[in-house]
Order: C-alpha cells, then sequence, then structure tokens
C-alpha cells in the first residue's frame, strides 16, 4: 500500500515539479538578459574600448610578445585570448584558449603586461563589467 501511494504521489506531482526554471549564472551578471525561452542574451548600450584605439592595443601586445619564449613545431599559431574589463577600466580574468600552452601562457603575459584601462561597458549610464574577446594568429619564422 506504501509502495502504491508513493508511485501516485511520483506520478501526480510529477509535471508540477518538472517545470522549466530559469538559467542563472553569477558571471557577468551585470550583463545577463534571459529570455523566455531560455538563451542567454549578453548585451550592453554602449561596449568597452581601448581609448587609444585598438591598434594601439594591439601595438603594445607585439612590443610585449616574446616568440622565442614560443616550443613550436608550426609556422603559426592561433589562440582566442579573453579578458574582463571591469567597472574600473582593469583587465581581469585573462585567458587564452589554444592547442599551444606555451603559446597561450607568453600570450597571457604580453597582455598582462598593457596596464592602460579601458573605458568601461555601460547600461543604462551605468559602469558594469564587460568580455572581451581577441582572436590571435602569430606567425612563426623558424630558422
Amino acid at each position: 500500500m506504501i509502495k502504491l501511494l508513493l508511485i501516485f504521489t511520483l506520478f501526480f506531482f510529477h509535471p508540477a515539479l518538472a517545470q522549466e526554471k530559469p538559467v542563472q549564472t553569477t558571471e557577468l551578471n551585470e550583463l545577463l538578459l534571459v529570455e523566455r525561452n531560455g538563451t542567454v542574451k549578453i548585451d550592453a548600450e554602449k561596449p568597452a574600448y581601448f581609448p587609444l584605439g585598438i591598434q594601439i592595443f594591439k601595438d603594445e601586445f607585439t612590443r610585449y610578445f616574446r616568440p622565442q619564449k614560443i616550443i613550436s613545431a608550426s609556422e603559426a599559431e592561433s589562440c582566442e585570448i579573453t579578458f574582463i574589463i571591469d567597472k574600473e577600466g582593469h583587465m581581469t580574468e585573462i585567458k587564452a584558449f589554444g592547442k599551444n600552452e606555451s603559446f597561450n601562457q607568453e600570450a597571457i603575459r604580453a597582455v598582462s603586461k598593457i596596464k592602460q584601462k579601458w573605458v568601461p561597458a555601460e547600461i543604462n549610464g551605468e559602469k558594469v563589467r564587460y568580455r572581451f574577446r581577441l582572436p590571435l594568429t602569430v606567425a612563426l619564422n623558424k630558422k
């Protein structure tokens, strides 16, 4: 009888327990907009930008990047660098995703050396954190 009652309870209360819950995340919660269908969209009215221009940022990266530290047999290496521009304009949580670990570490080191503050992103006039993605490919001249 107890087993039958338990099965009956689970069968009839299952629809109430199986309702879809909204997606929640603590990462960059200032920018997350949850839509009804459960997809997450990240948006900012004014995205973060480097005040001297992205070309100067790339030039600074090139100045600090040391290709001789890369251990590779290939002609070129690539990765994707991601970092967060915080509310004060500092780069934090710098990460590199690529196949070559020595290349990834050198890319992280070179980006970390750039100390110039960014202009933070804004939503409704309030400064928010912003994720920046920079694809990177470097030709290595091996002799």
